[in-house]
């Protein structure tokens, strides 16, 4: 039997950062991963997580982590692929390691990944995200400090790991005309600011604490803002805007869902995809094409440039009698009558 803890601090401590130089926010979304297994995995075998040996992660403890994800913590199937991606990861680190897994690992990596639905992306129109972006107090700091994350937010179409990890040397501070953002799979991207963005940027600056935090958001304690602490700045403004603009209430709005107003908005605005691609920052446009499927001028216009068939109903009559009654002739006749 093979101790688990070893093989797992290496991979997560050695292999991912510096072997394969995966993103921070990679590590802690394998390292929450492998917490969710353990602590399932403790439970079922009576054991201490640091008591876990290799063998005992089987493909049918992992098949039952994997259905406990969905059906009692309420996962997704995205996230359920998710959890089984850095499990696959974590035993395709193992093959070269510790041989005596390499049956183990090829009964896991035969585990499928589940289709998930490709729904619509959720976005706000423009009095609703005019309503969102006024609803901060701009006579507060925390006001200044929440009304220049919602406009960077959108301005910008930024992912909430971009945005609170977003440090002070990636803004131009003396002309605040742009904005560098390091994307997912360290793709980087400079944006210009609009006017009210950078107005809005620009008055955080003068109002924001001294702080020791490279960050340029920081939240009442003067370190870094966390995901959590302006998903929770997001859900109360929400709430204020929902005053003025009653229909953003029965709208799921998310940090995600402000990126996807960025493209939506961009899209109408532009008419091109491939300049959505860039500003976003997308690998391919394949990632793109969803605000497509969400746009309705889109389909709109197809339509009117379609010309639809002018078809007249009657019933078909025979050019001449003799082929008429060749055409009666060909029936078959019913013998019964």
């Amino acid at each position: 039997m093979t101790a688990l803890a070893p093989y797992l601090s290496s991979f997560l401590r050695e292999h991912l950062p510096k072997e394969r130089r995966a993103s921070q926010h990679t590590c802690e979304a394998y390292a929450q991963s492998f917490q969710l297994l353990l602590q399932f995995a403790a439970g079922r075998l009576k054991l201490k997580p640091s008591k876990i040996e290799i063998e005992r992660l089987d493909a049918p403890l992992i098949l039952a982590f994997l259905e406990h994800l969905e059906k009692q913590r309420g996962n997704s199937a995205r996230t359920r692929n998710a959890r089984l991606a850095a499990i696959n990861s974590f035993f395709r680190y193992l093959e070269y390691r510790v041989p005596s897994s390499l049956d183990q690992s090829r009964r896991i990596h035969a585990i499928p990944m589940k289709k998930t639905d490709q729904a619509l992306v959720g976005y706000l129109t423009r009095d609703e995200l005019q309503a969102l972006l006024d609803a901060p107090d701009a006579s507060t700091p925390s006001g200044i400090r929440d009304r220049a994350m919602l406009h960077l937010a959108f301005a910008a179409g930024m992912r909430v790991s971009e945005l609170v990890g977003l440090r002070l040397d990636q803004i131009d501070r003396q002309t605040m005309s742009s904005v560098h953002i390091m994307g997912k799979g360290r793709r980087e991207r400079v944006l210009p600011l609009w006017k009210e963005t950078a107005a809005a940027v620009k008055a955080w600056l003068k109002a924001r604490p001294v702080s020791g935090a490279p960050e340029l958001f920081c939240n009442a304690r003067a370190q870094a803002m966390t995901r959590s602490g302006f998903e929770y700045i997001l859900s109360k403004h929400v709430a204020t805007a929902a005053r003025r603009a009653p229909s953003i209430a029965g709208k799921g709005v998310s940090p995600h869902v402000l990126r996807h107003t960025c493209a939506m908005h961009t899209l109408q605005a532009t008419r091109d995809v491939r300049k959505v691609s860039l500003w976003l920052g997308h690998a391919s446009l394949q990632s793109t094409e969803v605000y497509l499927r969400a746009d309705p001028t889109e389909k709109l216009e197809a339509l009117a440039a379609m010309t639809p068939p002018m078809l007249s109903p009657g019933r078909f009559r025979a050019p001449d009698k003799l082929l008429a009654m060749l055409s009666a002739a060909g029936r078959k006749r019913n013998y019964a009558e």
